[in-house]
C-alpha cells in the first residue's frame, strides 16, 4: 500500500507531508512525497527551482520522475535540503520538476499514478496561498502552488487538496480562506510533530515551523521572512482542512492561466501578467544584492547585544515569537550564519527556545 503526497509549494510542504502521513496513516507503508527542490536563498543561492540536471546521484522512478536519495548531491553553486531530508525521513522523496511547465508536472503525476497505483493522492499546502486569486497585496509566492494545482486538476485520478495551518505562510489571511474550506480532516497535536522533530531543528521552512509550534501549543504573534511579517499563532494554526479541487482552481487565476504551459519561463510570464510579479524575479534581485554584500564573521558578543535591541523593538510591536531565519536577516547576518546563530542563541538563552521557534521574552 503506497500513499502519494504532493507537496504543493516546496521543501517546507514536504516536511509537513511527513507529519501529515504520520498523523493520518500511522505505521502503514511509507509514502512517496513529490516535492520541488526550491529552497530559500540562504540554502540555494541560485534563484528558482532546481531540475534533475542540477543533481548527481538521482535514481529513476519513471521516465520523467527521479527520486532523491540521501546520497544525491546538488551541483554547485546550487544547494538543496532534499538529500538531507531523504536521509532523515522514512519516505521516498521524488523530484517535482517544473522546467516543462504544468504539462510536465501533469506528466510526472500521471506516470507516478501508473507506476505506484497509490491508495490515495493528497495535495498538501501549508498556509493556503494555493487558494489565492492572484491580486492579493500580501501574496508573495503563488507560482509553485499554482503549478501543482494546475497539474493535479488534469490528472485522471482522484486528488484530495488539503490546506494545513491557514494563514501561516503570511500571505492570505485565515478569514479569507475559511469560506473555501470543506471538512476538518485533522488537528495536529504535539505528538504528531515527533515524526519531524529532528528535521525541524535544522530545516529553514518558517510556515511548517509555525505549524509544528502551534501543534505544540505556541500562541501569540510570530514575525517571519526578511520583511518581518506578523503571523498569528492560534488554535486554527494546527488544523488541516479539505478543499474541493475544482473550487480551488476556480479561485486561482494563475493556475487556470498556466494549465497548458510547456516551460517554466512560460508559466513565469503568466505570473507577471496575472499577479503583476514573479517570485523568481524577486529571488533574482535579492540574489544579486546578496552577492554585493561583504562577508562577515559572527561575533557572539555583538550578536547578543543586537539581539537585545531587536527583541525590545519586537516586543513593542506585540511580537511573542520569531524564526531563526528572521533573526538572521534582522541582525543583517549572512544566510550562511543561520545555523551558527541558532546554536549560539540556544546555548546562551535556552529558556527562549520554543522549538522550533524563538520566543521573545515579555520583559527583560
Amino acid at each position: 500500500m503506497t500513499r502519494l503526497i504532493v507537496a504543493a509549494g516546496g521543501g517546507g510542504d514536504a516536511v509537513a507531508s511527513a507529519m501529515l502521513h504520520a498523523a493520518l496513516y500511522g505505521d502503514e507503508d511509507q509514502a512517496v512525497i513529490l516535492t520541488y527542490a526550491w529552497d530559500r536563498l540562504l540554502v540555494d543561492p541560485v534563484p528558482g527551482p532546481r531540475g534533475a540536471d542540477s543533481f548527481t546521484g538521482l535514481e529513476p522512478l519513471t521516465r520523467s520522475v527521479w527520486s532523491v536519495p540521501a546520497e544525491a548531491q546538488p551541483i554547485a553553486p546550487a544547494g538543496s535540503t532534499l538529500p538531507r531530508l531523504a536521509a532523515e525521513l522514512p519516505h521516498t522523496l521524488a523530484l517535482l520538476d517544473p522546467q516543462h511547465g504544468a504539462e510536465g508536472i501533469t506528466r510526472q503525476l500521471e506516470e507516478l499514478v501508473d507506476h505506484l497505483s497509490p491508495t490515495s493522492i493528497d495535495l498538501l499546502d501549508v498556509g493556503g496561498d494555493i487558494l489565492a486569486q492572484g491580486d492579493e497585496p500580501t501574496l508573495k509566492s503563488p507560482l509553485a502552488d499554482a503549478l501543482t494545482l494546475a497539474a493535479s486538476c488534469q490528472v485522471n485520478a482522484p486528488v484530495r487538496l488539503l490546506v494545513a495551518g491557514p494563514g501561516l505562510d503570511g500571505e492570505i489571511a485565515p478569514e479569507i480562506l475559511r469560506p473555501a474550506f470543506g471538512p476538518l480532516v485533522h488537528t495536529f497535536t504535539a505528538g504528531d510533530t515527533e515524526a519531524v522533530g529532528d528535521v525541524l531543528e535544522w530545516h529553514p521552512s518558517e510556515a511548517t515551523a509555525m505549524l509544528a509550534a502551534t501543534a505544540r501549543g505556541a500562541r501569540g504573534i510570530c514575525e517571519v521572512r526578511d520583511a518581518g511579517l506578523p503571523v498569528a499563532l492560534t488554535d486554527e494554526g494546527s488544523t488541516v482542512h479539505e478543499v474541493d479541487l475544482d473550487d480551488a482552481l476556480s479561485r486561482n487565476a494563475l493556475a487556470r492561466a498556466i494549465m497548458t504551459t510547456a516551460t517554466l519561463d512560460e508559466a513565469e510570464a503568466h505570473s507577471r501578467e496575472v499577479c503583476d510579479f514573479s517570485e523568481i524575479d524577486y529571488e533574482r534581485n535579492k540574489a544579486a544584492w546578496l552577492t554585493e554584500q561583504p562577508s562577515t564573521k559572527l561575533d557572539p558578543a555583538d550578536v547578543l547585544s543586537r539581539l537585545d535591541e531587536f527583541q525590545a523593538e519586537a516586543r513593542a510591536r506585540g511580537v511573542s515569537h520569531t524564526t531563526f531565519r528572521h533573526i538572521t536577516e534582522a541582525l543583517n547576518l549572512n544566510g550562511c550564519h543561520r545555523d551558527e546563530l541558532r546554536q549560539l542563541l540556544i546555548r546562551s538563552r535556552p529558556e527562549q527556545y520554543a522549538a522550533p521557534l524563538w520566543r521573545i521574552p515579555a520583559d527583560d
